[in-house]
């Protein structure tokens, strides 16, 4: 009877990032497929769509190599190049995937959201 499937991709599945190939790789490869996913499944009344979150405020960045010294730097760097003025939380991003899930959003289809405050514009 239909539904939503929202993919969660990131930046890097546009960008290079510095040791983040595997992820980056990952990210892109579902970017594609979830615009397959939005041709295929339409008969079936799914509708599907990704958000590419940017750097979000968790604790999964302290996982990045490049993350684990400086961190509260970076983060205010992060903050600093960000026309939102501050840096996404996850119920930012979960803010849109429930909106992609409205009546409102049905005519999008296939498409990749960024949710970033702007800080891959000036990246």
């Amino acid at each position: 009877g239909g539904g939503h499937i929202i993919n969660i991709s990131s930046f890097g599945g546009q960008r290079v990032l510095p040791e983040y190939v595997l992820v980056g790789a990952s990210k892109a490869a579902l970017e594609a497929i979830t615009r397959y996913m939005a041709v295929e499944l339409a008969p079936l009344g799914i509708v599907a769509n990704a958000v590419s979150a940017g750097v979000v405020q968790t604790d999964a960045l302290q996982h990045f190599p490049q993350w684990r010294e400086e961190f509260s730097q970076r983060m205010a760097d992060i903050t600093a190049r960000t026309p939102a003025g501050r840096i996404v939380t996850a119920e930012d991003v979960a803010g849109v995937v429930a909106w992609l899930c409205t009546p409102d959003a049905a005519m999008i289809r296939g498409q990749v959201l960024g949710v970033d405050g702007g800080f891959t514009l000036t990246f």
